[in-house]
């Protein structure tokens, strides 16, 4: 009868009340599906969020009406309820109607200390969050008596010049009220929305009836979990606050029993058996019912067990993987549940090791969180240092303006890696992901002198080269010092939950990897083969860079053909280990890319060393290295151009695979290889290569007597290739998007520049995100989506990928899907995530489209 008499806008929680989270909040269905369950939670309202929208415009609720299941001379708690518990809420209040009448009559029950403490936090809690008051004007006295209770409300009356209100109808309102406006501040609204909630984001209230656990007897407050937040195994944890502990019962730091029986102290499950045996029942049957692990937040009062609350236990990356697991072995949810319910982001975590949440952080500057995880070590400033340093077992930070192809070596040795100049597709950028190191690019703020060794912070600080620094690549922070870590946890939940997203996925996911050392990576992964193998990275491992120095420098084919003769057993090994590791599995192998300019020196030390190994004179050498500079070399004679211009090269890489390939099936291993060929613009450059790679695999198959299963194909990473797929896919069994460079030459814009604006282009509206970390769908993707449909038009097997770094994301996954692409290929550290994104996306596609 009591609720009929309310508005259709604010509504008891019973069992059958007509309630949803979309309307009420989540706080608020979970109330009713614990009164549903029988457990013994007190009366509660729960305001809409309409309702809450009328109270902040000032149209409250008929408060004789919403009282009244509360009985005459209410306790009330006022708490948020908004539709995802995650986005979080006003603070709650509680102990409303606390007057001085109640504390006299609470004063003789329970005595004036504890009857003054409810009082005075009440007080504490309306001036400062109600009336909006000075907090410093309010703060909890050492002693809770008449006395401090008085001064606290004669505090109140003098700062609003008014008396403390004693009608609790009218304490409730001007709750209800504030906490409504409080919702709709310009600073609860942009912090919700950074948590992912909408702009326009309902708040529904609850509002429920005390339980003290104040009087005689067995009375306290709890909370309560049956998984541990950290590694989400089984573990009961919380507190338990009694009322009136004896003398010799002994609590933790923090004056709270233990739950469970603890050979430090007194417990719960010592002092009340029956109680502790009804939460745990109450615990399993939220994990039952709820299909998830909760907090409980629990009253004793007499004896007697109330639930004021459950909510979704707060966990860390690992724990919410093997929590999700283990509901599913258990029958709790279904694997497609457990799919859907991990973050990505969770496993890159998983992957690498993180700095402790707990731990402080002196933050020294900011930039592009550009490969996760986190990693400390000594400031070094070249990459020969950081080779120095790690053949010492010294761990270091690389810190540069910027890396090129030359920093390789260093980049391998160092423990991470930090860059003034770059974005998300920056060398360094790409180079960390692949090698799983911690890397934060574009920290613009910082300063580098070479000369006297040091980095300077933008707060002034200095730091000395062999000064000890982290990089926390997941955040985008350099923090000064060695803060404690997370180490990497891979366990068997992790691999469970991958093998279940394998079964639900419709799309390929390959790796891009360089070396062998990456392709193990890949196969630990389990990454179905490599999709994108940039070749010219080979060239900088041990004494290929020289050699490779003295091809740039030879003057005729005949001397560049001797030179590549030495490469040419090196690229051959390289390919024949890649192969091995990947048994079978598909390995896109890009042949030679970037401009030659960047196998040179560019300092002159360098320039000493190089005409030193090709006994020839600096002046001769400097002049060389000059004529190779180009003024933009990443539009200059790289890819197939130098292919093209200088044809010895991708001979030999060409001669270097089919040889792999021969030895490789000799150990009984079947190489599935897909030659590519960069930076394709027209159909004459595809059909130039195709014939000179042809012949090579003639000359190479027809003495070993072998069959060469190999695809030839492009990289469509310039706007002209897209638009011409038609003509380039005649001669070409697969078309693979490079978005890194398709979206640089879309936009005009150098992924190694585009750092140092690109923030306040996104803050002010002109890119909705950085279209080097988040594929541009509508028009980067629009060039994508026309190649494919032309690519086949042409040929209708043609094969469909994206092996820029975009392919790890999920919107570039679900453009890939949408498109009916084979697969996608990424870093090897992003495949876990991408395997799961990619079931995730088809099981929402078999949701919405049953």
């Amino acid at each position: 009868m009591q609720q009929q008499m309310m508005s259709p806008l604010v509504t008891q929680i019973t069992p059958d009340a007509r309630m949803s989270a979309a309307v009420h909040g989540d706080r608020a269905k979970c109330l009713q599906r614990l009164i549903r369950l029988d457990m013994p939670v007190p009366v509660t309202v729960a305001l809409s969020f309409d309702a809450v929208r009328d109270a902040a415009l000032g149209n409250l609720p008929d408060m004789a009406a919403l009282m009244a299941p509360f009985g005459p001379q209410p306790l009330l708690s006022v708490r948020p309820s908004s539709e995802n518990a995650d986005w979080g809420g006003p603070s709650a209040i509680l102990n409303v109607g606390m007057n001085d009448a109640r504390f006299a009559h609470m004063a003789l029950a329970m005595g004036e200390a504890a009857a003054a403490r409810l009082y005075l936090r009440f007080v504490q809690s309306y001036a400062v969050h109600v009336a909006r008051l000075d907090p410093d004007e309010f703060h909890l006295p050492d002693q809770a008596d008449a006395t401090s209770l008085g001064m606290m409300l004669a505090a109140y009356e003098a700062e609003t010049d008014e008396p403390f209100p004693q009608d609790p109808a009218v304490q409730l309102a001007e709750v209800l009220r504030s906490m409504a406006r409080a919702w709709d501040g310009t600073s609860a609204r942009l912090l919700r929305q950074a948590k992912g909630a909408p702009a326009d984001a309902g708040l529904g209230l609850v509002v429920q009836a005390m339980a003290l656990g104040l009087g005689q007897g067995e009375c306290g407050t709890g909370i309560v979990q049956f998984v541990d937040s950290t590694t989400g195994a089984p573990r009961i944890t919380g507190r338990y606050v009694a009322q009136n502990l004896p003398q010799m019962d002994k609590t933790d730091a923090e004056g709270a029993l233990y739950l469970t029986r603890d050979p430090r102290g007194a417990s719960l499950q010592d002092r009340c058996p029956e109680t502790f045996a009804q939460l745990l029942e109450c615990g399993a049957l939220c994990r039952q019912h709820l299909r998830e692990e909760m907090q409980v937040k629990f009253t004793i009062d007499a004896g007697k067990l109330f639930i004021l609350d459950a909510v979704r236990v707060q966990r860390s990356s690992r724990a919410s993987v093997r929590i999700a697991v283990a509901l599913a072995e258990d029958g709790v949810i279904t694997r497609q549940d457990a799919v859907l319910r991990v973050e990505p982001v969770a496993l890159s975590e998983l992957l690498h090791r993180q700095v402790d949440p707990n731990a402080p952080r002196d933050v020294l500057v900011r930039g592009i969180a550009a490969s996760p995880g986190a990693a400390s070590g000594r400031i070094v400033l070249t990459a020969n240092e950081a080779q120095a340093s790690a053949a010492r077992g010294e761990p270091c930070v690389l810190v540069r303006r910027e890396t090129t192809p030359e920093d390789i070596r260093g980049m391998h040795a160092a423990s991470a890696v930090l860059t003034m100049r770059g974005g998300i597709t920056s060398h360094a950028a790409v180079i960390g992901r692949g090698l799983g190191v911690p890397c934060v690019v574009g920290a613009s703020d910082l300063l580098i002198d070479r000369k006297s060794g040091r980095v300077m912070a933008p707060d002034g600080r200095s730091f000395a080269a062999g000064d000890m620094i982290t990089v926390d690549g997941t955040t985008g922070q350099v923090l000064a010092g060695a803060p404690p870590m997370l180490e990497a946890s891979l366990d068997g939940a992790f691999q469970t939950l991958l093998e279940w997203a394998d079964m639900f996925r419709d799309i390929g996911v390959r790796a891009n990897a360089d070396t062998p050392a990456d392709a193990q990576t890949a196969r630990n992964f389990a990454a179905e083969g490599i999709g994108l193998c940039r070749t010219e990275h080979m060239f900088f491992e041990g004494d290929r860079l020289g050699v490779m120095r003295e091809m740039i420098f030879a003057e005729s084919s005949d001397d560049r053909r001797a030179v590549l003769d030495r490469l040419l057993p090196m690229q051959r090994a390289d390919f024949a280990e890649l192969f091995s590791i990947m048994e079978g599995r598909s390995v896109c192998v890009r042949l030679f890319d970037p401009p030659l300019h960047e196998f040179l020196p560019s300092d002159k030390p360098g320039m000493r060393d190089l005409a030193e190994q090709l006994a020839l004179p600096l002046p001769e050498v400097t002049e060389r290295v000059a004529a190779l500079s180009e003024y933009n070399p990443m539009l200059g004679m790289r890819g197939v151009r130098l292919g093209i211009a200088i044809p010895e090269i991708y001979d030999m890489q060409a001669q270097a695979i089919f040889e792999a390939m021969v030895a490789v099936g000799a150990k009984g291993i079947a190489p599935a290889v897909d030659i590519m060929i960069p930076l394709v613009s027209a159909m004459r450059e595809v059909e130039l290569m195709k014939s000179r790679i042809e012949r090579v695999a003639t000359k190479v198959a027809g003495p070993a007597r072998a069959t060469l299963n190999y695809r030839l194909g492009v990289m469509v990473e310039t706007p002209r290739a897209a638009l011409r797929a038609q003509d380039i896919a005649v001669h070409a069994a697969f078309l693979s998007f490079g978005t890194n460079d398709l979206t640089q030459m879309t936009y005009g814009l150098s992924r190694d520049d585009a750092g140092r604006f690109m923030s306040t282009y996104v803050q002010q509206g002109v890119y909705a995100e950085d279209p080097f970390h988040t594929l541009d769908i509508e028009g980067v993707g629009e060039l994508v989506a026309m190649g494919a449909e032309r690519g086949r038009r042409c040929r209708p097997d043609v094969v469909l990928s994206i092996c820029g770094e975009h392919g790890g994301s999920r919107s570039a996954i679900a453009f890939c899907r949408d498109h009916k692409f084979d697969y996608v290929s990424c870093s090897p550290f992003r495949v876990p995530g991408a395997r799961l994104m990619a079931a995730q996306l088809a099981l929402t596609d078999q949701i919405i489209k049953p």
